[in-house]
């Protein structure tokens, strides 16, 4: 049987990688796919440049549509990047009844829905295992591994770029600037880290994630996202003290009111092996009520990490194409017409755990002022560290952890406690997840 032509748009690091795979473990693919996989067309912006990786026998153009409309590309790999070019490459692609693979979690996360309606309507699959995580296999374990479980609540460490920093700051005692610009040498950061440090791009794979696990529509638009560039090396040496680790984690959750989707710096339990998760390495926790917590961890970018989910969406692909497409696996796990029609709950109606950490006037009765608002709010504490104020400073430093609260109520509390001519100024407040099996 004649090899399946592909078509790849991107030969940057993971259009290298994906060629390499493909190149080097050709045999095992076939036996896997039961045909051949072959890339013989490719699109990038400069075709002449040296590269690291073998490009013979791949017809290469500047032009992207060429590659998409090729009528022997049966196959459309799609690794540029963005939003906008990207999804008109993949809507043409999809128009022309080809099938697509892609590594583009903002392109999911943004237009997943569109995109999935309009690959239905023409028979086609869009496979997209790379767009979370890497090289982990967590689309298909969700999808398919866990189908017969009701997902309760997930959560992740879905960038290696803050885990970096974090990692970092608490293992050596850094700033989080100077990590930063580490990170930034080493090509762990872009030139402009906001995607990465902000959270967007966490959130753009939790978005995915959250879908897959509870069958409802993207909403990117709805998940809370806050960065880690006000996380201080305090906190972090704070948080240890308490037991805890501090980390950008992706959070999305099932509740009886809607469903939570957030992305923000959150203190875990030392003891949870996704708190011993460093470096760039990547992570997801999900809870199903009938196998319980699994952990999911590996590298979540790369060449050939990112590549072996790439290739492995091109298997599936393959391996469906003689298959019925009501028959195939839906793209966010439920059929279509059975998604959950729940509301994302906004940041002030999460309930959760806080850590606090404020300057206060190193007097009698400030903390009597402070833990009666917190208790005025039905806020309760269940931990709290003073530290001694510092050589030439008069504020000593309270840190206090509480118990689950509404978020609203916190939010009001924290603003009558900066209100006091005790405090100085703002108070950090960091949600604390236990992740415990319960």
């Amino acid at each position: 049987m004649e090899p399946v032509k592909v078509g790849l748009l991107g030969l940057g690091t993971v259009g290298g990688g994906t060629i390499s795979v493909l190149r080097r473990n050709a045999d095992e693919i076939v036996r896997r796919a039961g045909r051949g996989i072959e890339i013989t067309h490719a699109a990038a912006r400069d075709i002449e440049k040296p590269r690291s990786f073998d490009t013979s026998n791949i017809k290469l153009t500047t032009d992207p549509l060429q590659v998409v409309e090729d009528p022997e590309v049966e196959i459309v790999v799609e690794l540029i990047g963005g939003d906008s070019l990207a999804l008109d490459l993949v809507m043409r692609a999809i128009e022309q009844g080809k099938h697509v693979v892609t590594a583009n979690k903002a392109l999911i996360a943004k237009h997943g829905n569109k995109i999935f309606t309009a690959a239905r309507e023409k028979n086609v699959m869009v496979a997209f295992e790379a767009a979370v995580a890497g090289g982990i296999p967590i689309i298909k374990a969700i999808r398919e591994g866990l189908a017969g479980n009701h997902i309760q609540w997930l959560a992740g460490i879905i960038n290696g770029t803050g885990n970096f920093i974090l990692t970092e700051m608490r293992d050596k005692g850094r700033d989080f600037a100077d990590v930063l610009a580490e990170a930034q040498q080493l090509g762990y950061a872009e030139a402009d880290p906001t995607f990465d440090v902000e959270g967007i791009d966490a959130a753009h794979k939790l978005t995915i994630l959250a879908s897959i696990a509870f069958g409802m529509p993207l909403q990117f638009d709805a998940t809370y996202t806050e960065g880690i560039t006000q996380i201080t090396r305090d906190d972090v040496t704070y948080a240890e003290e308490l037991g805890y680790r501090i980390k950008h984690l992706g959070l999305t959750r099932r509740t009886d009111k809607g469903f939570e989707l957030r992305v923000h710096p959150t203190l875990i339990p030392e003891r949870r092996l996704i708190a011993n998760v460093d470096g760039v390495m990547n992570a997801v926790l999900v809870m199903g009520d009938a196998v319980g917590p699994t952990l999911y961890y590996g590298a979540g970018a790369g060449a050939e990490p990112t590549a072996s989910a790439v290739v492995a969406d091109l298997v599936d692909v393959v391996r469906a194409l003689t298959s019925d497409p009501e028959n195939r696996v839906p793209h966010l796990a439920f059929q279509p017409d059975a998604l959950s029609d729940l509301p994302v709950l906004s940041m002030e109606e999460v309930e959760t755990a806080y850590y606090l950490r404020m300057q206060v006037q190193d007097k009698p009765g400030v903390l009597a002022d402070v833990t009666r608002i917190l208790g005025d709010h039905g806020i309760s504490i269940e931990a709290v560290i003073q530290k001694e104020p510092r050589e030439g400073c008069p504020h000593a430093s309270v840190i206090m952890l509480t118990h689950r609260v509404i978020e609203k109520n916190m939010t009001d509390a924290i603003a009558e406690i900066e209100a006091l001519d005790s405090i100085e100024g703002a108070v950090t407040r960091i949600r604390m997840e236990t992740l415990n099996a319960q």
